[in-house]
């Protein structure tokens, strides 16, 4: 559905990972990194990215339904990948989750049309809406520069253990930014958790797609850059 222009919207909330900052492309770098520095040779790492990835969501859906903490979460992530490639798991699993956190975090940047498209955005409520842990999420937001410039990070520890999709983490992330949800427009890349969610609070949702490599949702705008979205909303 070609995006139209969308009147009555006060705030925009941003989704962070995949829509302001490319996780993926760090998060492969850097598991990538991880396992050639242990493992160099393994027959298997060129698939250690794809990998990873599975495992963060599988994991990371538990954690925000509290099947386990944030710290399990990451301990059974690097053991489910250690023990799907048949190396030894480490005996220290928050030290070698740390080494693959800072590999992670030496990646951090922006995507090229992000800063310009936030800040033709003045004159509305800006926050960033995402599933991450909240210090962390925030330290993205400061470390590439949008920390004066995108209002709150809201994560599901902030707004009372509810995580996108949950209809709560809408209509509280709304409420922060002191609006109505049908006030807010939400932008993101997550179909089911940026795009659809937010329609069962009245917010209204635009689909980030850089990609290009999934149909568009029924009724649903897209977008594929963030530059399209100033002009979208004025």
């Amino acid at each position: 559905m070609t995006a139209r222009p969308m009147p009555g919207v006060k705030g925009v909330l941003f989704d962070l990972d995949g829509t302001l900052l490319d996780h993926r492309s760090a998060a492969d770098a850097a598991i990538t990194a991880w396992m050639t520095a242990r493992f160099p040779g393994h027959p298997r790492l060129e698939e250690v990215a794809a990998l990873w990835a599975v495992l963060e969501g599988r994991y990371l859906a538990m954690w925000h339904a509290g099947e386990c903490t944030h710290q399990e979460q990451r301990h059974h992530r690097l053991t489910s990948l250690c023990r799907e490639l048949a190396v030894p798991v480490p005996g220290d699993l928050d030290s070698a989750y740390a080494d693959f956190g800072e590999r992670y975090r030496q990646g951090w940047s922006a995507y090229p049309d992000t800063a310009g498209a936030v800040a033709e955005l003045g004159g509305f409520a800006l926050g960033v809406l995402t599933n991450g842990a909240q210090p962390m999420q925030e330290a993205k937001v400061r470390a590439i520069g949008l920390a004066d410039l995108v209002g709150p990070v809201l994560t599901g520890e902030v707004l009372g253990g509810h995580f996108k999709p949950s209809p709560a983490s809408y209509t509280g992330a709304a409420a922060a930014l002191g609006l109505a949800p049908e006030q807010v427009l939400l932008v993101g890349d997550d179909v089911d958790k940026d795009v659809t969610g937010p329609a069962a609070t009245g917010m209204r949702s635009v689909w980030l797609d850089r990609l290009g490599v999934e149909p568009p949702p029924a009724g649903f705008p897209r977008i594929t850059s963030l530059t399209e979205l100033p002009r979208l909303l004025r």
